[in-house]
């Protein structure tokens, strides 16, 4: 981090064609920045290039992680109504004696009900990347209990170079402290943080794939779902057949669960090819003369000290959304849940894991085409089942699995291939926790349950990745990979997740499909 000469955010993060972005920038050594913005798909396309801006080199607030950091506006941009939805990079640099020092920010072109013409809408995990984001020094994982989303992104989130160790998976051989991707970070000086959340990790991979197999996928941002639900819902001019959550998509406010399980009530599809998925409650607060809330809110552990704990707003309490004082488990939405999932080959947590799913029900059409049976491995070669997984309460009866829905899982939600995985221990954590405090299995089990007795930490101990699919009463289609990491099946072009990826898109995302 002690390379970077030059650094910006972009407000707001999200706009419309026609619609205007701020770039506020500081530059060390008050260095003249050049700037280019360019849509990032299959290919990259340059649409915006400014030489030499006038800039200024603006202090680091010292809250700056939770309130931002106010710098002043460096250069403003229209966005033409031509650029199409997708995610924009911008490119800042500086010369530092002849050389040439980069960094990155980002917004995202929303679609416009009069210019889109997909049937697919993607939400960016943005509100992940800023809980992880520790620009300044804190996030949600080192005591802070807002985040703030007008400043720049740490090095890692928006952009990383080639090389061994992007992924935070361990790969074979078994890597048990993931030293290669501590190394690369180190050595890239990038966020330690950055290879759990961030663009480069799912979704630049997954869109590059789905472009190039000529999918037309609109994007949002995860606080368009709750600033503009007529995207998905009352939107005349939009119609999308599909809603996908890709990679790690962690945060979730109520109204973006809203905006989802209602578009599902209504009979609209979703893929849920992440994991850890929809764990933690936020709030969104502090709108800003733009529109947009500029705070993420979630005490997370420190939940009673939030505003709302033990009031008439309760329901809006910042804890895991499977808590026994909030009770609408993430379950209902997407059939599973982290509670009842853990990692797969990370740390020491099922170390050396088949990294893919034993099939159980091979004859699903998810699966046609592949030539898969029962019993096989999808998704090993790629390690698809790696880092965080989500799954269900389930049970055999036949030799085959089916949810209890004790954990809020629908009772018809298909189970169609799982793989072990478990919660961090005291003894197994990277970061063990200090003297007092829970372990991550005793905390959940405690948010669960009300208990960190042994016999509650026993019913979350032995979880798995669920590979599985729904349909609601109005015919809506829900999938779920159970696991963060689906894309790099596509990434590396494993022709199975391929053809699964493609099965899903085809049947559920297409105008004319019927589910």
């Amino acid at each position: 981090m002690a390379f970077e000469t030059v650094t910006g955010y972009c407000w707001p993060q999200s706009v419309q064609g026609g619609e205007r972005v701020a770039l506020h920038l500081s530059s060390a050594g008050d260095r003249p920045v050049s700037v280019q913005v360019a849509r990032i798909g299959a290919q990259r396309t340059v649409v915006f290039r400014a030489i030499e801006i006038a800039v200024g080199d603006h202090p680091v607030p010292t809250d700056a992680p939770e309130r931002g950091c106010d710098w002043p506006v460096a250069a403003d941009l229209e966005v033409d109504p031509t650029w199409p939805s997708g995610y924009y990079e911008v490119e800042l640099s500086v010369d530092v004696d002849g050389k040439i020092r980069r960094s990155h920010a980002f917004f995202v072109v929303r679609p416009t009900p009069t210019r889109s013409t997909s049937s697919i809408l993607m939400a960016l995990s943005t509100n992940t990347w800023h809980a992880y984001n520790d620009f300044g020094g804190r996030n949600l994982y080192t005591g802070a209990t807002s985040a703030a989303l007008q400043r720049p992104m740490a090095p890692g989130y928006l952009y990383k170079p080639p090389g061994a160790g992007q992924r935070v998976t361990s790969l074979f051989p078994p890597d048990p402290y993931s030293a290669s991707h501590v190394g690369y970070l180190r050595m890239n000086h990038l966020s330690p943080y950055a290879g759990s959340a961030g663009w480069p990790n799912w979704e630049f991979p997954f869109l590059r794939w789905a472009e190039r197999e000529g999918y037309n996928i609109d994007l949002v941002t995860n606080a368009d779902l709750e600033e503009h639900p007529e995207l998905l819902v009352d939107d005349p001019g939009n119609d999308y057949r599909l809603f996908l959550s890709i990679g790690h998509d962690e945060y979730w406010s109520g109204p973006m669960r809203d905006s989802v399980e209602g578009f599902i009530a209504a009979g609209g599809n979703a893929a849920f090819l992440s994991g850890n998925t929809a764990f933690w409650q936020v709030r969104l607060e502090d709108p800003t003369p733009a529109g947009p809330a500029a705070t993420m809110v979630g005490y997370k552990g420190f939940l009673k000290d939030d505003p709302v704990y033990d009031t008439d707003r309760g329901a809006e309490l910042t804890t895991i959304w499977s808590d026994h004082l909030l009770d609408r488990p993430e379950n209902h939405m997407t059939g599973v849940s982290f509670a009842r999932g853990g990692y797969h080959r990370i740390g020491r947590r099922v170390t050396n894991g088949a990294g893919g799913y034993t099939l159980h029900r091979a004859d699903h059409w998810m699966f046609e085409g592949t030539g898969l049976d029962y019993g096989d491995l999808l998704g090993a070669e790629a390690s698809v089942v790696g880092y965080e997984c989500d799954g269900c309460d389930f049970t055999y009866r036949d030799g085959l699995p089916y949810p209890t829905g004790n954990d809020g899982t629908p009772a018809h939600f298909e189970i169609l291939g799982t793989a072990p995985a478990a919660h961090f221990t005291r003894e197994t954590a990277s970061r063990p926790p200090p003297p007092g405090e829970p372990g991550e299995d005793e905390y959940i089990a405690s948010r669960l349950f009300g208990s960190r007795e042994r016999s509650a930490v026993d019913r979350i101990s032995h979880g798995h990745a669920v590979l599985g699919t729904y349909v609601s009463p109005a015919g809506g289609t829900v999938v779920t990979s159970g696991s963060t990491d689906w894309v790099w099946g596509l990434a590396e072009r494993d022709p199975r997740i391929e053809q699964v990826t493609r099965n899903i898109f085809d049947r559920l995302g297409s105008a004319s499909s019927v589910a």
